[in-house]
């Protein structure tokens, strides 16, 4: 069902009928709750069918990563296979058609994403912000309708209307301003101040003390850099409860390889974005270790979901249902999607 404000602009305006027979103008493509209400009073697509609705449906089977095949509006035997997989994933009669149970579920299932988007970084941005986490939250905020500004990663004025009207309207939604960030600044200085003050009251011991924790936290931080498969486990370890969030890329919510590079990141390794090109980087391993990679082939031909091995037959990754969590690689499931492992060389 569209949200308040897009209902009441579609039912009264008189260009209505023509947005249902003409569903991929620019009108419809601005408000991604509208193409929802077109596909779900379209009749039933058939195998072999072509046109504009089956765009939208392969749009959204490519959002939720089911599909990976160029956009094209043929129900063909990709497109089929792709809604199958998505059926088994969320417990519908696995047919590969378009039916209104599975419908309801893709769509359903992307309003929940992107919902859980904005509830998870809600508190992460604030007026005057700009970067990722902006854009993540105005792409989700746009498809519900709530924002109507271009996508550009700034926090301005637009962006916080939007967040209003959207805490409104959904649980789980808080704003942050920035003079809460201005605070944590000023509590900085005020502490390195107090320290200063200590300091030259003679408390020079303390201060030497907290020289020697730190150069040892220095140290520290010197091992951990690099390959260090205990190091990147423990790392990964971290995370665990993490929701997943399909795109994410930070602790806020992570996708599996967000979740990858995120981890190897904070060790100081660089890695690429996506699972297969992780695949193509990392050297293939005939005997797998503590913090290698292992791949899987889920939803497409070739790796698309992959973990970090922690030893003792199992992995850590981030999995749609349960976000962050350590899994058997004798799982049913998994067992029988293992494609191999890798190792991230330096």
């Amino acid at each position: 069902m569209l949200n308040g404000t897009m209902e009441h602009v579609v039912k009264h305006s008189i260009l209505c009928s023509y947005v249902l027979s003409q569903p991929l103008v620019t009108y419809v493509d601005a408000y991604p709750e509208l193409q929802n209400k077109i596909l779900m009073e379209t009749e039933q697509l058939e195998f072999g069918e072509h046109g504009e609705s089956i765009k939208l449906l392969q749009k959204k089977l490519n959002k939720l990563e089911y599909f990976d095949s160029e956009v094209d509006g043929e129900y063909g035997v990709l497109t089929a296979h792709a809604l199958k997989n998505f059926q088994a994933d969320y417990n519908i009669t696995i047919n590969g058609q378009a039916d209104e149970q599975t419908i309801q579920a893709l769509i359903d299932t992307e309003k929940d994403i992107y919902l859980k988007q904005i509830q998870s970084l809600s508190t992460e941005v604030y007026p005057g912000l700009t970067g990722e986490n902006v854009e993540t939250v105005q792409n989700a905020l746009q498809y519900f309708g709530y924002y109507k500004g271009n996508i550009d990663g700034i926090y301005g004025p637009l962006t916080k209307e939007a967040l209003i009207t959207a805490s409104n309207e959904h649980d789980g939604i808080e704003l942050a301003e920035a003079p809460a960030v201005k605070v944590t600044v000023q509590n900085k200085v005020e502490s390195e101040a107090l320290k200063a003050q200590a300091s030259n009251a003679g408390e020079k011991e303390n201060a030497k003390e907290e020289k020697e924790e730190e150069k040892k936290e220095e140290k520290k931080q010197v091992v951990v850099e690099g390959i260090n498969g205990g190091s990147i486990v423990a790392q990964a370890h971290s995370f665990v409860g993490v929701p997943y969030v399909w795109g994410g890329t930070t602790p806020a919510g992570f996708d599996c390889s967000g979740f990858i590079q995120y981890v190897f990141n904070m060790q100081g390794i660089e890695t690429p974005r996506t699972v297969s090109d992780m695949w193509n980087f990392a050297t293939p391993v005939d005997s797998k270790s503590v913090g290698d990679l292992v791949f899987f082939e889920t939803y497409k031909p070739g790796p698309s979901h992959m973990g970090i091995y922690i030893g003792d037959g199992k992995f850590i990754h981030a999995g749609e249902s349960r976000g962050v969590e350590v899994t058997n690689l004798d799982n049913e499931y998994w067992k029988e999607r293992y494609i191999g492992s890798k190792r991230v060389m330096q």
